[in-house]
């Protein structure tokens, strides 16, 4: 098994959403000891946004593409075939301001390639990215699960499926900011969310 694990949050250290993703992992490596993980840090590592210049080199013909445009290209490339190789991806995901971060928005833009990781068919859109199960490590500062505010798990229901990801597992954390015993309380809760998907 290969696992990858995302760790989406602009903190380095400390982050929940890090510390839940951790605690997914290591269930998953339990579970498999033979599983290799690879861990992608996008605080440490943080990937460049799609802007102009990035949408220019990724609609010029490979062949025609500068130097530059070229290399630009290769750091997606890279992102797309880790994602291919693995069989599990854990994403820690904090909230931030009712959406996910900046980090993890880069990271999907980066994934997302017609005709590599979905295509357009007479059908409609197809996902590329199958067979792989993916845990979604959701950190929250209040308490959002199931409620209109939560804007976060339909955005990456929606994105994760349309690339051909459709086995997916949202652990949450929440209550995070709203005192100690809250915080302790939603840990717990996510701990025993953790106990119920591994048992």
């Amino acid at each position: 098994m290969n696992i990858l694990q995302i760790n989406a949050s602009a903190r380095a250290s400390g982050a929940n959403s890090t510390r839940l993703a951790d605690a997914i992992t290591a269930r998953l490596r339990a579970q498999h000891p033979e599983a290799v993980v690879e861990l992608r840090d996008l605080a440490t590592d943080p990937h460049p946004v799609l802007d102009e210049p990035a949408l220019g080199a990724l609609f010029t013909p490979a062949g025609e593409r500068t130097p530059e445009q070229a290399a630009r290209v290769a750091l997606d490339d890279a992102l797309i075939a880790q994602v291919q190789a693995v069989d599990v991806i854990v994403l820690g995901v904090p909230m931030y301001n009712f959406g996910v971060p900046v980090q993890l928005k880069t990271w999907i833009d980066a994934i997302a390639r017609a005709g590599v990781t979905f295509r357009y068919t007479a059908n409609g859109p197809e996902g590329l990215l199958t067979g792989k199960k993916v845990y979604v490590a959701l950190a929250r500062g209040g308490l959002y699960r199931d409620t209109p505010a939560d804007s976060q798990v339909p955005y990456l229901k929606s994105v994760l499926a349309f690339l051909g990801m459709t086995d997916v597992e949202f652990v949450y954390a929440e209550g995070l900011a709203m005192g100690a015993d809250a915080a302790t309380k939603g840990f717990a809760e996510a701990e025993a969310q953790l106990e119920e998907l591994f048992a």
